[in-house]
Parts: structure tokens; sequence; C-alpha cells
């Protein structure tokens, strides 16, 4: 029996969704932070469960013949690169080997098919999107009411299983826009004297910084959430951006102020342009678009290839955010319904097949589980009002209820909670030909394969994609089809 404070000697198996090594022991489960497959540790156990324990590593005994020197000088400080000690080959094939066992697991798959994992070429400065908050370590009020930072200002990412904040002046991941803008944050709060949000006394002025970077034109787009009205002397810290921005190579191209309660456009265009493979889409500020465009068009790719459209059905793409999937598979549709919860992703999902001079595609405003709730087994009436819109739900009317009915391939690419059970029992009672699947927790993914798989579809293969290297998180692509179905 294992006791509190026990120390014990295991070798590292895997790694767990939360980024911690897992081992065994006498069929004992020890779970231990800081730690590689691979890995022999010794770990002094901190709690003691019934079938396993927690532990922290007092020493590394024999390293995993894949470890590697830190890719990062902030790697086991900032919570962002789980495998930044692990090399790249090891971590494909991991996540392939996670991907598989959460599908038997979780999905009840007896030996699913996972064709592989796609990898990046680029497995730095892959990122077109930092979201960094801002710390001083705290302010005090004096009297008067004069708030003073207690510390410098950093502008980084959290410190891992913590909300203290690591100033990082640079991050492997995370586009040259991004550290530029960091820098010029941190300048401009030295120069005139801005304080940072506190979260204990809740005070403070700066609250995170979120910047979007499209790859392909070089255009930046900068939101700085705020605790107050506004930012003193905004017009010197957007020159003082552009001027950083523009020596790593990009360009300011849009400044907003989220204050919580309004999102304000300070400075610049409403939107960036971002252009990849051929194609042009519109990002606004709270627009969803994947965060690696280079794998991103391996990814898109794989899911047209899954789609095995004929150039006739209807396409849904649902959860669509800007509209990216669809408008990448309009030319082997028919036609393309996208449905989006987003407002003003559905401005640039419309806006974007404009653009792309697609004529072939609709993109609709709601919940994507309750329009397709609400076109499934919503009674449309003569006024184009269903039951279910009575009850609180969306307003949708009969062309696009029926469209939706008619649809031959479903993809959906719902955010990391997965599907709600409404969107499930909509798409078994649809029963459209084929259903791809994008997912970036493999987690949910396999819990919703295992419902439509019991709503009468068959699991026909899965492709991992690496869009987030040196981290835990992967990429999965799934198709399936109707049992029956001719495909």
């Amino acid at each position: 029996m294992f006791e509190k404070n026990q120390e014990v000697t295991i070798k590292i198996e895997d790694i767990t969704d939360q980024g911690q090594g897992v081992g065994r022991t006498d069929g004992f489960a020890v779970f231990v932070p800081d730690t590689l497959p691979g890995d022999t540790v010794k770990a002094r156990l901190t709690k003691v469960k019934k079938r396993y324990a927690f532990g922290v590593k007092t020493e590394l005994v024999e390293p995993s013949p894949d470890r590697i020197e830190k890719m990062c000088p902030y790697a086991g400080d900032c919570g962002g690169c789980t495998f930044a000690e692990y090399s790249y080959e090891a971590q494909l094939e991991l996540k392939k080997k996670q991907v598989t066992d959460k599908l038997k697991r979780l999905g009840g798959l007896e030996d699913p098919k996972v064709s592989g994992i796609m990898r990046t070429d680029e497995p730095f400065a892959y990122r077109n999107k930092a979201v960094m908050p801002i710390s001083t370590g705290g302010n005090i009020k004096r009297k008067g009411g004069v708030i003073e930072n207690l510390g410098e200002p950093a502008v980084g990412f959290y410190r891992v299983r913590t909300h203290d904040v690591v100033d990082c002046e640079d991050c492997a991941l995370q586009s040259g826009a991004a550290v530029a803008a960091a820098a010029a944050m941190r300048e401009f709060m030295k120069q005139d004297n801005i304080t940072a949000w506190d979260e204990k006394w809740e005070q403070g002025l700066m609250r995170s910084m979120t910047v979007k970077a499209a790859s392909g034109t070089g255009e930046v787009m900068v939101i700085v959430r705020i605790n107050g009205k506004g930012i003193p002397n905004v017009e010197k810290l957007i020159g003082m951006m552009d001027e950083y921005i523009a020596e790593a190579g990009f360009y300011l191209e849009s400044f907003y102020v989220d204050n919580d309660k309004d999102l304000l456009l300070v400075a610049g265009s409403k939107v960036i342009r971002e252009e990849i493979a051929g194609r042009a889409f519109e990002i606004s500020p709270r627009s969803f678009y994947q965060v690696n465009p280079q794998m991103m068009e391996k990814l898109y790719d794989k899911v047209r290839e899954y789609a095995a459209l004929d150039g006739e059905g209807v396409l849904l793409d649902l959860y669509c955010g800007v509209g990216s999937i669809g408008l990448w598979c309009a030319e082997d549709a028919g036609y393309i319904v996208g449905i989006e919860r987003e407002h003003q992703a559905v401005l640039d999902a419309n806006r974007n097949a404009v653009i792309n001079g697609i004529v072939n595609a609709r993109y609709i405003e709601g919940a994507a589980e309750d329009v397709m709730h609400t076109a499934v087994f919503g009674a449309v009436c003569e006024n184009g009002v269903s039951e279910n819109e009575r009850k609180g739900s969306v307003r949708i009317d009969e062309e696009l209820a029926a469209m939706i009915r008619d649809a031959d391939v479903a993809v959906i690419d719902p955010p990391r909670a997965g599907c709600d059970a409404k969107m499930i029992e909509a798409l078994v009672s649809l029963a459209p030909e084929r259903i791809v699947y994008v997912s970036c927790d493999p987690a949910t993914l396999a819990r919703d394969i295992k419902a439509l798989c019991e709503g009468g579809y068959s699991f026909d293969e899965a492709t991992a994609a690496d869009m987030f290297p040196w981290t835990k998180h992967c990429e999965v692509v799934v198709s399936m089809s109707r049992v029956g179905s001719k495909q």
C-alpha cells in the first residue's frame, strides 16, 4: 500500500491531457508533472487515492532517449510548450498513439484506422494569434486614489497552473508581430506609467493583448483589453506598435480597445485580410480562424478528400467560423450552407464568399445545434416560423430548412467541448451520407464518434494533424459513413 510522502521510482509511459506524465509501479498509476514518456524518475507522492496517486519529481534517474535541449528559454516556466524538451518525431508518434487510444477507450472502436499524422514543415513561429495577459506583479492604491505598479510591466503567458505572468521577450511559437507588439506595450507602459490589472484588488488598467497576424499579407490586428473607458495617450501607443511591428516585417492594419462592454475600433480597418493557397479571408476581432495557416491547408485538403463531393450535393459547414472549410470545398459542392453563432464571423463568411467569387454558399447566424434541430424537427408554418422558434429557438425559412434536410455531407468543426447533444440528435435524424468531423480535442471527438456510431454511422478513418507542435494538443479529422450508404 502506498502512502503520502513515500518516494517511488517509475518509468513514464504517457502524457495526460493536462500535460502530466503518467507511469505505473506494481499496477498503481502515478501522475508526475514535468516528465516525458521514456523518463525514469523518482517521485514523492503528494496525494494517494485507491488506484492512483499524484507526485512531484525529485530526481531524473534516466532521461528519455527522445529528450532534447529546451527549444525555448521560457520552457518549464511559461505553460505553453509541454514538449519543449521532446524530439519532434517522438511528439508525432505520441500524438498518433493518443488519438488511437482515445478512439478505442472512449469511442468504443475495437481497431480504429488512424492513417497517420500530418506533420508541419515549419514547427516554429507558426501561430497567427497570441493572447497575452499583462501584469506588473500587482499594484497599490496610494492616498488620493493614485494606483502605482509594484513591478515592471510583464507581457507574456501564464506560468504553469497559475495566473502569474511570465514576461516572454520572445516566443518560439508566436509570430514576430506578436513579439514586437508585446515589446511596444512594455515600453509604452514604462514611459507613461500605465498600470496593469491586479486580480487581487481588481484595479489597474491593462488586462491583456490579443495579436492576430496574417502570414500571407503581413497585416496585423491588435486588440487591447482594459479595465476602464480608454487608454491614456493611445495615439502614442498605436504609433509605437506601428513602428515595432514594421521592424518585424509586418504592418499594423487594425487597432481595437475592448473594455468588456464595447469593442472599439480606434485606428485602421475593421478586419485584416489573409491569403492562403489562392484563397482570401477577412478576419475580424472575434472570428475563429485556424491558428496555424501552414497546417490549415493540409487539414482542409484532407477534409475535402473525406467529403468526396460530386459537384452537385449540399455541404453543411457546421460551426463554420469565417467559412474557411466550406469555401475550401466550394468548387466540389452544388451548394454550401454554413452555420455559425458569432454574428461578426457570419458577416466575414459571407464577405469571404464574395471576395473569392463563390456564389453557391449561404452563411447564416445561429447556434449550429439550434438551427439544425429546428430544420430537422421543426414544423415550419406559413409565416416561416417554426414551433421550435415559438419556444425560443431560431428563425429559419422553409427554403433553407429544405436545403439542410437535403444535405449529402456534413462537416462539423465544433469547439473543444465537442458537439451538443442536440447536434448529434439532429445529424442522426438528418442522416447525410457522410460526416466529416474536425476536432481539436480527441477525447470529446471520441465521445461524439461513439454517439454517431450508435445512431447509424460507421467509422471509416481518422487522420491526425500536428497543428500545434511542441504542445500537448492535436487536431484530428474523421471520415464517417451512414450504414447502408452507397459510398
